[in-house]
């Protein structure tokens, strides 16, 4: 019979793909179709050609006879063309690929055998599309046919990222450790102090879809240090990304202690050391930041302490380096002493003797600790420790575990412990009595966020992957959290509140079970660095004892805390998670988004909070309430307003530094009740009327209203 036209087979296709229900007579009609043409690869191309339903996205009559054909080639090899007929249908084909979707890429390459085409060829039509501006269809040919060791990197990747094409970028250079580290050299190269970025984006003015605002150093570096995790590349091949992370911890280091001051100066010294290290353009800023926020005397104090030359220092610090003087050194510790004296009275303290504090090296070390926690019935309070990551990879590495007993406290040192068992080759041995001890039912284990602390675990020993699924007789006291009514707690006084930072998460459990809260100034310490210092032995080891006292006190008496009485019943099983960064839920209700307070599911009685005049009740409200502000102004409330423009997270500050209490609704009030204390932040209902709001709030607060209060304050 004559060679059937392929034109004519389309058409008699169209019109079979219009009726859905006809899919096997379509299906047999394609095949039929391809036995009849002469040459079935160039009669695609020409039903392609001539078609261009194919081109939008999702399947298309195009696609389905392409993935037919793909099929009947497999049954019928003798149709495969090849020489210079093949190399025509290529030459055809690569036209159709620049304008086709993801889906018919693969199929196309697969049946014009274009892998075996002249790379060369491959490499100029991909040129061709690059300069005609296609540059994302550009790249994707270029992963497809796998060109990319042939190309420019720098060429190829930086369009599409003023394009805003991560994912592109990522996959372009995938499977190419050398792309890799070559794009991330050049992206850390632009992260120069000097480097002005428009240099590059000025090439590329009229690209489509451009995003000039998101091509920044801050978007370069979190690429690069996305790259940088998912290839698991050596970090020292982008010093100036590195370098300004640095920096920006060490600016995070001077807020946390000059401004926000909730860091002890030994951590904080720890801290900006190991940050610094060795490297002399970090050194310089840190004496710069130490002469603007602290003096000339302390900035010459670290200038001597990382040995800088002369020519480095600012004017002044280096005439101070000549008169540091002993005196400074006995008034610290006359200082030191007091202050240790006072806390004693304002936290917990730890109930046994300091001798009963072990710390532990060695697997001989540990036997001791072993033969005394695996004992039936026996009750231990675990904890672990870490040094802070400061936004940097990964997961963090414990550094310190601790395990109390009634009488005792074990401290582990892991990273000596795994270090040992790595040179003698028992990597099992500490292991194996870890997981003993967390799946034996007939021991209880105490923790405060257990499935926090098993993660990092299971991160730091591969060999403890498996303990959290394992685990047996877990009583996690953050689920006590979760549960207790805050009845106990004692009213602080607004002097108190100003100058001490609100008690959160375990701190504030104990200060609610045993009347003083745990003093958290060691919790940023370097966990990494040996020996450590006598304060944070003391620390670590009150942190793991004190779950034994809070566990003790509300199995004694577990109702006046708002607990059923079977304690051990409710929380005895999976560890649970620990609240990001140890933040606290709201214990006595949680305000939903609308303001309707959400009781528990427990009968809870909570008392209300004592009367107070409008005068003692400070508020910050929250940049779509400022009609609630001017009516609570008027009532004598001490209101403080967000500008329009202002972000939400400025509340959270000034709720800090003044001691408001922050009034806000929707979305914005979980982001900000995670940022202060519990019970200060409020979340009204929008859609009610200024006044409604404002009775709301007063009646919450149980602020009583006088007629003297009534526009006692300026308007």
């Amino acid at each position: 019979p004559p060679a059937q036209d392929p034109l004519l087979l389309l058409k008699a296709l169209q019109l079979l793909w219009t009726k859905k229900e006809m899919k096997k007579q379509l299906k047999e009609e394609i095949r039929r179709g391809f036995a009849g043409l002469e040459d079935p690869l160039a009669g695609l191309l020409d039903m392609l050609e001539s078609s261009g339903d194919w081109k939008g996205k999702g399947h298309s009559l195009g696609y389905y006879i392409t993935a037919e054909l793909q099929l009947w080639i497999k049954e019928h090899p003798a149709v495969q063309q090849s020489g210079i007929k093949l190399k025509k249908l290529q030459a055809r084909v690569l036209r159709i690929l620049a304008q086709c979707p993801a889906n018919l890429l693969d199929p196309l390459i697969s049946i014009y055998q274009l892998h075996t085409a002249d790379r060369n060829y491959l490499l100029g039509h991909v040129s061709h599309l690059y300069h005609k501006g296609n540059y994302k269809e550009a790249a994707i040919l270029s992963i497809k046919l796998k060109l990319q060791p042939d190309q420019d990197v720098e060429k190829m990747c930086t369009p599409l990222l003023l394009q805003d094409k991560m994912n592109l970028v990522e996959d372009y250079v995938g499977e190419y450790p050398e792309l890799q580290s070559k794009l991330l050299q050049i992206l850390d190269t632009w992260c120069e102090p000097g480097f002005n970025i428009r240099d590059i984006t000025r090439q590329y003015q009229g690209l489509s879809r451009y995003k000039p605002d998101k091509f920044n150093r801050k978007m370069l570096s979190k690429l690069v240090f996305r790259l940088l995790d998912r290839f698991n590349v050596d970090p020292a091949l982008c010093p100036n990304v590195i370098n300004q992370r640095h920096l920006r911890t060490l600016n995070y280091l001077f807020y946390k202690r000059f401004v926000e001051k909730t860091m002890t100066q030994e951590n904080w010294t720890d801290h900006v050391q190991s940050t610094v290290g060795e490297n002399r353009w970090l050194q310089g800023h840190l004496i710069q930041l130490l002469v603007s926020h602290c003096d000339l005397n302390t900035a010459a104090r670290w200038a001597r302490r990382c040995n800088l030359p002369k020519e480095m220092l600012p004017y002044g610090v280096a005439d101070e380096l000549q008169k540091l003087q002993i005196q400074e050194r006995v008034e610290e510790a006359a200082k030191a002493e007091n202050y240790e004296e006072s806390k004693k009275k304002d936290y917990y303290q730890l109930p046994i003797p300091r001798a009963n504090i072990h710390f532990l090296q060695t697997w001989e070390e540990t036997l001791g600790c072993w033969e005394k926690v695996l004992q039936p019935g026996q009750v231990v309070g675990i904890d672990m420790e870490w040094r802070p990551s400061f936004g940097m990879v990964g997961k963090p590495r414990v550094s310190l575990l601790q395990i109390a007993l009634k009488d005792e406290v074990f401290l582990f040192d892991l990273p000596r412990l795994l270090e040992q068992a790595e040179t003698e080759g028992e990597k099992e041995k500490l292991p194996h009595f870890i997981q003993k001890l967390y799946s034996d039912a007939a021991i209880t284990k105490l923790g405060y966020g257990m499935s926090g602390d098993l993660s990092s675990l299971a991160a730091t020993w591969s060999a403890l992957k498996d303990t959290e699924k394992q685990a047996r007789g877990v009583v996690d006291l953050l689920t006590v959290d979760k549960q207790k009514v805050d009845v106990l707690s004692p009213e602080q006084s607004y002097e108190e509140r100003e100058f001490r930072q609100p008690e959160k998460g375990l701190s504030l459990l104990v200060q609610h079970v045993l009347g003083k809260p745990l003093d958290k100034t060691e919790q940023l310490s370097n966990w990494e660095k040996r020996p450590l210092r006598e304060e944070q032995i003391i620390y670590a080891a009150s942190d793991a004892y004190c779950l034994l006292e809070i566990y003790e006190k509300l199995c004694k008496d577990p109702a006046s805390f708002g607990l059923s009485s079977d304690l051990s019943g409710s929380l005895v099983g999976k560890p649970s998670l620990k609240p990001r960064a140890k933040k606290q839920l709201n214990k006595q209700e949680v305000s939903s988004p609308s303001g309707q307070q959400c009781k528990g599911s427990k009968k809870e009685t909570t008392c209300p909070p004592a009367p107070i005049s409008p005068k003692e009740f400070s508020v910050v409200c929250d940049n779509m309430l400022q009609g609630l502000g001017r009516y609570l102004r008027c009532l004598g409330v001490d209101v403080r307003m967000l500008e329009n423009d202002d972000d939400h997270r400025k509340a959270a500050e000034i709720a800090r530094q003044e001691g408001r209490v922050i009034l806000t609704s929707g979305l914005p009030y979980q982001t900000l009740q995670s940022q202060v204390a519990e019970g200060r932040c409020f979340s009204v209902n929008c859609s009610e009327k200024a006044k409604e709001q404002a009775l709301q709030v007063l009646k919450h607060f149980n602020v009583q209203v006088s007629l003297a209060d009534i526009f006692s304050r300026c308007q």
